[in-house]
């Protein structure tokens, strides 16, 4: 049997380290960072209105690079990890 089709091990590209395989695929990694970052957002976004049916808060959004939750008479801003910590926790609280 002629195995002579197959590649050496050092003929193969080196994928071992992380700058390696963003360089391969620049466009496939930047898609994945978006797709991340939408699903952070729409979870914020979903948890927000959940928290307002609740009675929780009056309202949310982004606001100046910051995520604002509106309490009556109290608005918050964090950053968009925090507030989608303090809405879990919020929601959570409530049931």
């Amino acid at each position: 049997m002629n195995h002579s089709n197959f590649s050496s091990e050092s003929d193969l590209p080196d994928h071992s380290s992380e700058s390696n395989r963003s360089n391969d695929y620049p466009d496939l990694i930047d898609d994945i960072d978006r797709d991340t970052e939408a699903m952070g957002w729409n979870q914020l976004s979903s948890l927000g209105n959940r928290a307002i049916e609740l009675g929780l808060i009056i309202g949310h959004g982004f606001y100046k690079g910051q995520y604002e939750i509106l309490k009556p008479g109290e608005p918050i801003l964090m950053s968009p990890d925090a507030a989608l910590l303090y809405l879990q926790k919020l929601i959570q609280e409530a049931k």
